[in-house]
């Protein structure tokens, strides 16, 4: 199992968005001892998700499983971020995550397309089916 601590995505609607988790003392020492319960559960690993990079340091230094960072900064173990952000298929970016490229921007224009040349007959032509 993998534990994750920090921002929970499935909690975004109740959060009211992206916020991030750790900011006072309080939510800060909950971190901490959060991952500490999951090391001591047997995790093999914990995501932190959108928290301060000190905090997320913190956290790193004081369970001995590897921390995997989401928009926490460089501090962690290891880091990853969701595919549909990296590609651009996601409506919005998180602020912590990086586009690297415009996939819904193609998929959209490709879809375009095949609907105008669905309407216009154009699709399928001959090569794209056999008749018997």
């Amino acid at each position: 199992v993998m534990g994750h601590i920090g921002l929970n995505p499935q909690r975004v609607l109740a959060l009211g968005g992206f916020k991030m988790v750790g900011k006072t003392e309080e939510q800060k020492k909950k971190l901490v001892e959060d991952a500490k319960a999951l090391r001591d559960a047997g995790v093999f690993a914990i995501v932190i998700e959108f928290v301060p990079a000190s905090v997320a340091k913190e956290v790193t230094q004081s369970v001995d499983v590897p921390t995997i960072c989401i928009g926490a900064g460089p501090h962690c173990d290891g880091q990853i971020l969701v595919l549909h952000d990296v590609v651009g298929l996601s409506e919005r970016t998180p602020s912590f995550a990086k586009r690297y490229a415009n996939v819904a921007e193609e998929i959209l224009s490709a879809v375009r397309q095949y609907v105008q040349e669905v309407r216009a007959r154009a699709f399928p032509a001959k090569e794209h089916y056999r008749d018997v």
